[in-house]
């Protein structure tokens, strides 16, 4: 009987290193980073892929994106069908990267990519997390004193150390992204998942840089939603700070009805005092309606989690290795 020879499928090459960047309406600074993305991986040695995740863009970015991965085989691009936000592109990027280590960082080059040679240094001497810890900031002081305030105070509230001024700039081993992975949350903190997961973690403190060029994307109102995010993802304070402020109001409005009684009585006159009284009801409907936001926060959040829609969806995929190849390569391995 003829026999046939058993041919192999050829085996994907093995990447090293993969550098997760979100992009949203970029085309101004592509180029630069490109540039330094190259300019800092070419001399290290090592297989990586550069993924690029186009979170819904609106401007030249997507067909930069496509002719850049046309003309670079080591880059590639996840295209979103609409704007689903920064920490979806993050976590985008962290399930198609297939590298032994993940970079995170953002394309406005304030996270410099020329570090990636000390953080690999780390990871190789046996850290698996390796968290760039922001030593100066090129920013308005305003903006400096919200971010120190939000690191400390979320430190102080949750159950979780989440390290102090560190972004999503971070190399992440493989074994921390299958766990980041494994999380189902709709609403991503990733930061705060990366530090609940555990591993051993570091810190490598870095001068942030100025935005290279273009728009902050991050405006006031998305960073006010990140740190909701943070807090009640990671922390039950805001629920415990309503329980303490609706006891201590029960209690001194018990002792000043009791004082009130005990004035009535003994001295006999009238308390007079219609504007402490319409004070006094505004401040309580205050309180509750304030208690019940807090209240409603956590539950929006449950009602996320009970629809169980995906964190973002994809419209394309550009220059990533076909699902035949990919799964001819598991058969391999």
């Amino acid at each position: 009987m003829p026999t046939r020879d058993l041919i192999l499928p050829p085996r994907l090459p093995r990447i090293d290193l993969s550098v997760v960047i979100p992009v949203f309406n970029e085309e101004a600074l592509l180029h630069e980073l490109h540039r330094r993305l190259k300019g800092a991986l070419e001399p290290l040695d090592l297989r990586y892929e550069v993924i690029l995740v186009n979170d819904g863009s609106h401007d030249g970015t997507p067909a930069l994106l496509n002719a850049l991965t046309a003309a670079e085989p080591a880059f590639r691009a996840i295209h979103f069908s609409r704007n689903f936000g920064h920490q979806a592109a993050v976590t985008a990027g962290l399930d198609h990267a297939s590298g032994q280590a993940v970079l995170v960082m953002d394309a406005d080059l304030q996270d410099p990519p020329e570090l990636v040679a000390e953080m690999l240094a780390l990871w190789r001497e046996g850290w698996q997390v390796v968290y760039g810890v922001r030593r100066k900031r090129k920013e308005s002081l305003l903006k400096r004193l919200a971010y120190w305030g939000f690191y400390r105070l979320l430190r102080t509230v949750t159950n979780v150390e989440i390290p102090l001024d560190a972004g999503d700039f971070a190399l992440l081993d493989q074994r921390v992204v299958a766990a980041l992975r494994a999380l189902p949350e709709r609403n991503r903190f990733v930061r705060g998942i990366r530090s609940w997961v555990g591993f051993r973690q570091t810190g490598l403190e870095y001068e942030r840089d100025a935005r290279y060029a273009g728009d902050v994307k991050y405006t006031l109102a998305k960073l006010v939603r990140l740190a909701l995010d943070g807090l009640i993802s990671f922390s039950y304070a805001p629920l415990r700070v309503a329980v303490y402020l609706g006891l201590i109001i029960s209690v001194a409005s018990f002792l000043i009805a009791v004082f009130f009684l005990f004035y009535k009585l003994v001295v006999g006159i009238d308390v007079a005092g219609w504007t402490s009284l319409l004070i006094t009801v505004l401040f309580m409907g205050g309180i509750q309606l304030l208690t019940l936001g807090v209240i409603g926060e956590y539950i929006s959040r449950i009602y996320d989690e009970v629809k169980q829609r995906p964190v973002y969806v994809v419209a394309e995929l550009a220059n990533f290795p076909s699902p035949a190849a990919l799964a001819a390569h598991e058969v391999v391995t």
